[in-house]
Formats: structure tokens, C-alpha cells, sequence
């Protein structure tokens, strides 16, 4: 039986000559697990708030969606917040209070039921989640991977007939993102629960999904079984780079195949007859004996009596090298990289910057042709309604840039995609001409076709003689770009090391590939090496 139905679904945002949606017609089942994807842009957010009436975006919209065979619009608002559940893509937006259990009430406490009935729901469901250890906590205490599960839980005491999920995992770890979807499983498996989901992420989200939703320009490419849908972009090479590993290799070794592998074990399995005796011989890297960061015994916390966030951090970053953080949802990564800005004052150790004390740095020095930090919420950045008026303000030469920023120029920041975003501030930033940039999640909520060309744009800006630190989630990302990469746990680094060596040792922070290939094949983490050594 039919749950939602989208009938020749049109919409156009205010201002705007091309549609965000055009000509959208489907139907989704009940207790259906449907995954949304597409490049950023292509309007799948878009999409996901129209089913929602009170997100839904201002503009000029044509055609019907239909919840039960009725109208959307003609819902109450009380059926709407219990029918229709909704996570957003950044937890911090969703939380309304300041406990985790009232959190938990709140939606029921608008809908006027018993105490009783609350404490019931709220208990069962803080259960259910193993919210209980946290349950008296101040919501600002979470970690993003607990607060996006406590804004789940939060959507589900509610009990709603379909849960809408927009890029819930784009600011988790690998392990906290890996745990949030096999909780959403759970929750479509155990009651039936619709899904539609849209993620970035989709090497573990399509094996889940039942059926596969691809969208392009607006469009709807294609409606169909994970197998089939994938199948059907192997022409599209700007769609194809996101679909998991084990499908992109595949598509490239045997492309009239039948047969499309999506998990690692399949993976495995196809590449078995492949690479049996194959060897490689590992990788030299040979770093430059300049230092351009170094950090000795670092600490530092937030309050006097709060715990240390940092906690004798030692790190080494050499000149004109990429060089990736990763770690949990915490750890101290992002907090590390605004301590070697000198946004935040640590109470012990030392930082230098290019063998220079950082209390030597006067007048700000330290941000003219020195460092440049770029935040993980990029639109932090933005002051002027064009990206011109940004460029010129902060005096960017676009003759310098290492990327075609034209196109870009005469829209507003907020309007562009988020890969478009990340390029339009670098290019800002860039403009102090830095010896040393520090770049935070610089792939967060960008689709796979935007990574490569950041990860172009950084390979280019290295070849200037850039240093480049990126504290990242990505671990595709970082073994694809990374010169050397370090593991930050409970605010101390590790272990630091070449991406090949890194992620062939570990079992979670690590690639797809690495997972699918080191059988076989040490050192292999990424797919183009993979397909490169199948063929030879």
C-alpha cells in the first residue's frame, strides 16, 4: 500500500530561473527503505522538505504529494508533527532544549498528553536507544553522534508512519555514522517504519535501502533496486563516483556484467580471482625536513574546571605536505586545529608555526601570508550578498587561484551548492596568501564529484608550496589526498602515518577497498589503485 505519493512535482525558489524540481512523480510503499542521492544541487533537500508541510520552502510550486492518499497541505498541524518525522542534517538545529529528557517530551508535552502517557513514551523509547546513561545530561554536553540519536529519538517517541531523513551522518565519524544507520534499519525492520533517507554517504546506505531514488538537475534519473539503479549510471561518471566501492570497481574490471556487487564481501569475492599473487611494492614518502607546524605536550580546556579537551597533544606537520586528522566525534581534532590558529589559548606546551613560538607572532602576523583557517561551517565566512563583493573585499586575485572561481562571482554565497560554497571561501581565505592552511571538514555534505575537485584544488595548492591540515571524517577523502595521516583519541594523536599504512592496519577508520583487498593485497586503499592492479 501506498504511503507517499509525489504526483508531476515542480517547484522554482524565489528569484531563480531554474527549477529545483522538475516533473517528479513516484511512490513509495509502506515500510519501504528508500535512499535518496545525487550531486549537491540537484534537489534532493529540496525534495525531502516538500514532504514536510512546516519545512516546506517558499516559492512557486506545481503538483500534489499525497500522505495516505491525502493532500499534505490539508493535514492539520498536529497529524503533520505525528505522522511525518524529520531529521535534519545538522543535529545542533534540531534541539530545542536544554536536558536530554526533555527533549524527549517535548514534542509530546505540545500534543497535550497525560504525564503518564510521556513518562511511558519517553522511558521506552530512552531504552530502546540506550539513552538511559545520558538521560539527566545537558543536551550541550552531547557528542554530534549522541545528539543526532537523541534528535531520532526524539522524532520517533512520536511514533510517525514515515521518517524523513536529510544527510543525518554528514557530521559523524565513520563509527558513529555506521551505528546511526544500522539504528535506522532497526527502527524500518522491527516496526515497519518507512525511510527516506538522502545521504552522501552511500558506500553502507544502499546495501540497506530496498530501492534507489537517483536524482540529476532536478530530475528523476532513476527509480529502481540498488543493483539495477546503480547499474544504470556507469555512463555517468559525475553520479558513479559515489556509489560504493565495491559497484565502481565492477563497473570498471566487467561492465556488461549482470551482476552488480554493493558490499564489501561481494567486493571481496570479485576481487578474489583477480588478485590472487599480485604484490606491490610499498611506497616511499619522503617528507621535507621544514617544519610547519609542530605541537609539544599541548593541553587545554575550555573552563578551569572542566576537563582537558586537549591532553598533551605532540604533532609534526612538515612543509608542502596534505596532511588529514581523523577520530571520533570529541576527540579534540577541530579544537587542535583553532589552538595552531591561536583562536583558542592552551595552558601548557608549545606551538610553533614554521619554528616560530606562536606568542612571537604580534599584530597579527600570523594571519598575513602565514595561516588561514577555514571553519566547518564555511557560510561563517561570508559577509556580502555576491561572492564577488567577498573577493573583493578580501583583495582575492582570481588570476592566482588555483580553480575557475567566474561562474561563481555574481551569486549569493547562501545560493551556492555546498561544494561551491567550500570553493568560493577558500577563495577568500586564500587571498592572505598563506604558507600553511587549516581546512575543518572540508568535505562536509558535498557529493562525491565536488570532493574530487577539492581534492584537485588542494593537490594543486601543495604544488605551490601550500601546507595543507585537514581535519576530516572522510577517510575516502584522506586516503585519496592525504600525504600522511594521524588518529586523534581522547585528545591525544595516536598514531600518524602514510594513508596506505594507516588504513591497512585499521579496522574501522579505513576505506571500503582496504577492507575488500588486504587478503589479498597489502597497502591497496583506494579503488582507482585497485582497478590499476587488477589490470596489470
Amino acid at each position: 500500500m501506498e504511503i507517499l505519493t509525489v504526483e508531476n512535482l515542480n517547484f522554482i525558489y524565489p528569484l531563480c530561473q531554474e527549477p529545483a524540481i522538475q516533473e517528479i512523480s513516484f511512490s513509495i510503499q509502506k515500510g519501504e527503505f528508500i535512499v535518496l542521492c545525487g550531486a549537491t544541487g540537484c534537489g534532493k533537500s529540496t525534495l525531502l522538505r516538500m514532504c514536510k508541510p512546516e519545512l516546506t520552502p517558499n516559492g512557486q510550486k506545481s503538483g500534489e504529494i499525497f500522505l495516505n492518499h491525502k493532500k499534505i497541505s490539508e493535514l492539520s498541524p498536529e497529524e503533520s508533527a505525528v505522522k511525518i518525522g524529520y531529521v535534519m542534517q545538522n543535529p545542533e538545529q534540531q534541539i530545542v532544549t536544554d536536558k536530554v529528557w526533555h527533549e524527549l517530551a517535548y514534542g509530546l508535552e505540545n500534543l497535550h498528553l497525560s504525564q503518564e502517557s510521556i513518562a511511558r513514551r519517553v522511558a521506552e523509547m530512552a531504552s530502546y536507544f540506550g539513552i538511559g546513561a545520558w538521560y539527566e545530561k545537558s543536551t550541550a554536553e552531547l557528542s554530534g553522534g549522541q545528539k543526532q540519536l537523541l534528535n531520532l529519538a526524539s522524532v520517533m517517541v512520536m511514533q510517525p508512519e514515515i521518517l524523513i531523513l536529510d544527510e543525518p551522518t554528514a557530521q559523524l565519524d565513520p563509527i558513529a555514522a555506521s551505528d546511526f544507520l544500522s539504528v535506522i534499519r532497526k527502527l524500518n525492520q522491527d516496526f515497519g517504519l518507512t525511510v527516506f533517507l538522502t545521504e552522501h554517504r552511500l558506500e553502507e546506505a544502499i546495501p540497506l535501502c530496498d530501492r534507489l531514488m537517483i536524482m540529476q538537475s532536478g530530475r528523476l534519473l532513476n527509480f529502481d533496486t540498488p543493483r539495477k539503479a546503480v547499474s544504470s549510471v556507469k555512463d555517468h561518471a559525475d553520479l558513479l563516483c559515489a556509489m560504493p566501492a565495491a559497484a565502481r570497481i565492477s563497473l570498471n574490471l566487467q561492465p556488461e556484467s549482470d551482476f552488480c556487487p554493493l558490499t564489501v564481501r561481494e567486493g571481496k569475492n570479485l576481487l578474489e580471482k583477480y588478485m590472487q599473487k599480485k604484490k606491490i611494492p610499498d611506497k616511499k614518502y619522503q617528507h621535507s625536513e621544514k617544519k610547519a607546524l609542530e605541537m609539544k605536550e599541548v593541553y587545554f580546556r575550555y573552563e578551569r574546571h572542566s576537563p582537558d579537551i586537549l591532553q598533551g597533544v605532540n604533532l609534526t606537520v612538515y612543509e608542502n605536505e596534505i596532511f588529514c586528522i581523523l577520530g571520533e566525534n570529541g576527540s579534540g581534532k577541530s579544537t587542535c586545529l583553532k589552538a595552531a590558529a591561536n583562536l583558542l589559548k592552551i595552558y601548557s606546551g608549545e606551538i610553533k608555526i614554521f619554528d616560530k613560538k606562536l606568542k612571537y607572532y604580534k599584530n597579527n602576523m600570523l594571519y598575513q601570508n602565514c595561516l588561514a583557517l577555514l571553519p566547518q561551517d564555511v557560510r561563517t565566512v561570508f559577509l556580502r550578498n555576491t561572492v564577488r563583493k567577498e573577493l573583493e573585499e578580501a583583495g582575492t586575485k582570481l588570476a592566482l587561484l588555483p580553480f575557475d572561481a567566474e561562474k561563481l562571482l555574481d551569486h549569493h554565497p547562501y545560493d551556492l551548492s555546498g561544494g561551491e560554497q567550500q570553493l568560493a571561501a577558500l577563495a577568500r581565505v586564500l587571498a592572505s596568501e598563506p604558507k600553511l592552511l587549516l581546512l575543518d571538514e572540508p568535505t562536509k555534505g558535498i557529493d562525491a564529484c565536488s570532493k574530487q575537485k577539492i581534492i584537485q584544488v588542494l593537490r594543486n595548492l601543495k604544488k605551490s608550496g601550500m601546507t595543507i591540515i585537514a581535519v576530516t571524517h572522510d577517510v575516502e577523502f584522506a586516503a585519496e589526498c592525504a600525504d600522511r595521516c594521524a588518529m586523534f583519541f581522547r585528545g591525544r594523536v595516536m598514531a600518524c602515518e602514510t594513508p596506505e599504512h594507516f588504513f591497512s592496519e585499521n579496522s574501522f577508520y579505513t576505506t571500503s577497498v582496504s577492507r575488500m583487498t588486504r587478503d589479498f593485497c597489502k597497502n591497496i586503499v583506494t579503488t582507482e589503485e585497485a582497478v590499476r592492479l587488477c589490470r596489470n
